[in-house]
């Protein structure tokens, strides 16, 4: 799929999009490293309004929200729904402030449960950061970006009240709202508890982060952790060709024609993403740190060091996820260094 420049980002404007069908894409203004803007969808009927996903807990998200839903003719008192893909700040942290004044009902894949505990025990002390924590950095063999992690965190938007939701939706669950039926379809990877919402009907995919138009998704990134988060979203991505295809209703970017026009061009991506990291470990680079910094990164083939610390955290862990279904394939081993680094080499027959 290839768009102008120059449009590139129009979609993050502040706007009410009419999709048709009483769907409108609301974007909601971010204060995210390279995330500018999240889509919130809202399914409108003559009695209220559901949301897809829901922002994040800010007073310039919430205005925004409000005054989208007005331009539809809706206050904020007529959601009936939270629809939330997944548990990341930016698309769940409002639906929670916003219950609890005017108790609107919200809805999280059941698999996320593990990540708002991993959350809520964060907050309160009992464990290290399980995302940008320095155990997990020592693991990768980035040592040296230990001493930098209170930058990080201290750029990082705060949320102290991670509640879990009215209801936990399995997989397969339908979710029958006035005007339409949504299938809640599981698809870990981005988290494990990742849902998207497929309205065959209709052919509308609201796809949460699971495939958005221009960029790909972090992997894994969640605080409850998981080795084969990239395992898992791989057969993700597979079981969504599995779905009739519709149209792609992303969290993050516009619009699109066909789910699966990009779901193949994703699987193609990590296709040579794999390539490329078996090919730096043959070259003699073991940790996921080394491999990191042997290949290249973003659409304009940025080196590690040319990163700013959120991104370069953000590419050990992507790494790491390949490196680990390079394992599960038998094409590298993995040990454990003295100082507790993964070490990777190339699987050699009769040692795989």
């Amino acid at each position: 799929m290839s768009h102008a420049p120059a449009d590139r980002h129009a979609w993050t404007e502040p706007m009410v999009e009419d999709l048709g069908g009483g769907v409108h894409r609301i974007p909601l203004p971010l204060p995210l490293h390279g995330l500018k803007a999240v889509n919130v969808y809202a399914i409108t009927d003559p009695a209220g309004v559901d949301l897809i996903d829901a922002g994040i807990a800010l007073v310039t998200a919430r205005k925004r929200l409000t005054e989208g839903l007005r331009q539809l003719g809706y206050g904020l008192g007529d959601v009936r729904n939270f629809l939330v893909t997944h548990m990341h700040i930016d698309h769940y942290s409002l639906a929670v402030e916003l219950r609890r004044e005017f108790r609107t009902l919200i809805s999280l894949g059941k698999d996320e449960r593990a990540n708002l505990i991993a959350t809520r025990e964060m907050i309160k002390g009992t464990v290290g950061h399980r995302v940008f924590g320095a155990d997990k950095l020592r693991r990768l063999g980035a040592d040296e970006l230990i001493g930098r992690l209170p930058d990080l965190e201290r750029h990082a938007p705060m949320f102290a009240d991670w509640e879990d939701p009215d209801r936990w939706v399995a997989d397969g669950t339908d979710l029958d709202l006035r005007t339409r039926t949504l299938r809640a379809v599981h698809t870990p990877g981005h988290t494990r508890g990742h849902l998207i919402y497929h309205d065959a009907a209709s052919g509308v995919l609201f796809a949460g982060d699971h495939v958005l138009p221009h960029i790909t998704p972090s992997i894994g990134f969640e605080p409850a952790g998981n080795r084969m988060a990239l395992r898992d979203y791989l057969r993700s991505l597979a079981r969504t060709l599995a779905l009739p295809d519709a149209r792609l209703l992303p969290a993050h970017g516009p619009v699109t024609g066909s789910a699966h026009d990009r779901v193949n061009e994703l699987l193609a991506h990590h296709d040579l993403r794999l390539a490329e990291i078996h090919q730096a470990v043959m070259a003699g680079h073991t940790t996921p740190f080394e491999v990191a910094k042997a290949i290249k990164w973003t659409r304009w083939q940025r080196l590690f060091s040319e990163l700013d610390l959120f991104s370069q955290v953000m590419s050990l862990n992507e790494t790491a996820a390949h490196l680990e279904v390079l394992l599960v394939r038998g094409q590298v081993t993995r040990e454990t260094s003295a100082a507790g680094a993964d070490v990777y080499q190339v699987a050699t027959p009769g040692r795989a």
